[in-house]
């Protein structure tokens, strides 16, 4: 039993839901503070199972429908599926039953959620495809995470409100730029294969170029909500340590060596995500 639970949670990557998660958090912050709402722990939880449903179906899908690729791929062929430790016919049962879960989640919340996530599994589940005639995936992957702020909060308020956009703004480009940094170690592969990627499209060092610009974009947001959220000194240091772990991943990663790319790509952005986070409630619930 533990050792099929390590299978499937290897397959979804679980340990990359650290990523969107915490900004989750923040929007369900937001909507306490916002006086529209107050903390209500069902609602947390099921905030919580709508992000882990919602990613684990999307990367189990992504899995599935790109299994002859990761066989082909030497980085990839000793993914779940290819190395057939979790049969095709059992990753799609997974995808389908973590869709249920993830609707049924959006049920419980309230009406508007469960109205939109439909419009958020098209999203997630879209992505997978999107790699097979546009270089702009990391756009999806990024509109994808970045429903995570403003999904937290309407789930509390059921509106929709400027500040948790912004902060969803800064997931779509902040994401975006580290799926780009993610690509680079299989433009050679994906060109092999016509599979589409900026790396692919623009170059190594373009696409590392694009990838800082997306994220100078993604650092100019969080300035900006700083200012208008009113926020106090806890949220400046949060975002400071946010934009510092930005520019110190583009010094790990260069066209010519992508030894570290999972150091920038994986842990970087986590402690990024994290630490934002926590720095970001603390500043809202006792400050702001």
């Amino acid at each position: 039993m533990l050792s099929t639970l390590k299978k499937y949670l290897s397959l979804i990557k679980f340990s990359h839901t650290i990523f969107a998660l915490p900004f989750a958090l923040i929007g369900f912050a937001l909507a306490i503070h916002s006086n529209e709402a107050v903390f209500n722990l069902q609602k947390f939880i099921l905030v919580v199972l709508c992000m882990v449903f919602a990613r684990s179906a999307a990367m189990a899908f992504n899995r599935y429908i790109d299994r002859k690729f990761d066989g082909k791929n030497p980085r990839t062929v000793i993914r779940e599926i290819p190395a057939g430790k979790i049969s095709p016919t059992a990753a799609l049962a997974f995808v389908i039953i973590s869709c249920i879960g993830f609707v049924v989640s959006a049920f419980l919340i309230n009406t508007l959620c469960f109205y939109l996530s439909p419009v958020a599994l098209i999203v997630v589940l879209g992505y997978s495809y999107t790699k097979r005639f546009t270089p702009l995936c990391h756009l999806i992957l990024g509109l994808g995470l970045a429903l995570a702020p403003i999904g937290a909060y309407i789930a509390l308020t059921e509106k929709f409100s400027v500040l948790p956009v912004l902060f969803s703004i800064v997931v779509f480009f902040w994401s975006s730029g580290f799926d780009i940094i993610y690509a680079l170690q299989d433009d050679e592969f994906d060109k092999s294969q016509n599979l589409k990627s900026i790396p692919v499209y623009l170059g190594r060092k373009n696409a590392l170029l694009l990838s800082r610009v997306f994220h100078f974009f993604a650092a100019t947001i969080i300035v900006s909500a700083y200012f208008y959220g009113g926020f106090g000194w806890l949220y400046i240091i949060g975002a400071a340590a946010f934009i510092g772990l930005l520019i110190f991943q583009h010094t790990l990663v260069k066209p010519n060596d992508l030894s570290k790319v999972t150091l920038a790509f994986g842990t970087t952005n986590g402690i990024a995500s994290v630490v934002f986070c926590v720095f970001v409630c603390s500043d809202i619930f006792l400050i702001a």
